[in-house]
């Protein structure tokens, strides 16, 4: 990730240039404005390297003593990954090797910032978007809010964040089933869950927030840092424990049929085509193609390819 120059203050947040992120600071909060809100502010590569830019100036910054992180307009907080970035990886599928190097330091300088961090969220909240405001030590939400992982939906795991953090926070029943159902959950469930500490009207976000930030300004900086870094231990521990093993995973699939077909899909604004897939782990030997002759097995009507001999969805002899 490009590093910001060595030193030990602060600087003014429009000699950053940024071009992915809104950076601004107002008397001790620092607030990061995700502003890609015609992609839902999803993160490519360059949304990575500015995010871990601000964090490292607000770590910096004797000045600020809160930092929120929230999404441009009313409809996304984060969508987590640029899909259409991830599209161009599946040319040359190390490159997510790349990508993630600046998704695994862009957390652990967030994580590691030194002061409490806030997550302002006004909108969907999704995949890699949820993994950002696990990573805040507290979270707020608008009402409509609504957040989901959709990663075995789409052809990707949410390895090392997701997998970890949510059943610490949420309890392992729970985060099974938002990790392997991929169903949303609306803001009130979400509170009743923990993975938000408040839900407010949207007109009322900003109020809550800044009083938030203003109790978290009326505590002692070094006991809240030492605080927090105690806090952060199962998640460090199990981050650091899990993270390099999913980025190679991750990388060897970034090219995988799963992962193509998922991308592909979004692209083209289709349905994912299950049955298909799992046609293809009933008959390995032969090549998979959409068009393939199929017939339907007489236990669960999955459509599978005539040539199978198994269903490749329940099992049954066909």
């Amino acid at each position: 990730m490009q590093q910001t120059q060595t030193r030990f203050t602060g600087e003014p947040p429009e000699s950053f240039k940024f071009k992915r992120i809104i950076y601004t600071k107002k008397d001790y909060v620092a607030t990061i404005t995700l502003n890609r809100p015609e992609v839902l502010n999803c993160f490519d590569m360059q949304t990575l390297v500015e995010l871990g830019q601000a964090y490292w100036d607000i770590s910096v910054d004797d000045n600020i003593s809160v930092a929120v992180i929230t999404g441009a307009g009313d409809r996304a907080f984060c969508t987590g990954a640029d899909l259409a970035e991830q599209e161009e990886i599946l040319k040359k599928p190390n490159n997510y090797y790349k990508w993630m190097y600046a998704f695994i330091e862009m957390h652990d300088r967030l994580r590691n910032i030194g002061k409490p961090t806030i997550a302002r969220l006004n909108g969907m909240v999704v995949g890699g978007g949820n993994e950002l405001n696990m990573a805040c030590d507290l979270a707020i939400a608008a009402e409509h809010v609504t957040i989901r992982q959709v990663g075995a939906a789409r052809g990707s795991v949410a390895a090392g964040g997701a997998t970890q953090w949510l059943p610490l926070i949420v309890g392992d029943r729970r985060a099974r089933e938002m990790l392997l159902l991929c169903e949303g959950i609306n803001a009130e469930t979400a509170l009743g869950w923990g993975l938000v500490n408040q839900v407010v009207p949207a007109d009322r976000l900003d109020r809550a927030v800044a009083e938030m930030a203003e109790k978290l300004y009326n505590k002692l900086p070094e006991c809240t840092r030492y605080t927090k870094q105690q806090l952060n231990f199962w998640r460090d521990f199990s981050w650091g424990m899990t993270i390099g093993h999913a980025r190679d995973w991750l990388t060897l699939h970034a090219g995988a049929h799963e992962t193509a077909e998922g991308l592909h899909a979004f692209r083209e604004k289709r349905e994912m085509q299950y049955p298909q897939i799992h046609c293809k782990f009933a008959g390995p030997a032969q090549t998979f193609t959409a068009s393939m002759p199929l017939n339907n097995c007489k236990n669960c009507q999955a459509p599978m390819a005539k040539s199978f001999q198994f269903c490749g969805s329940c099992g049954t002899k066909l």
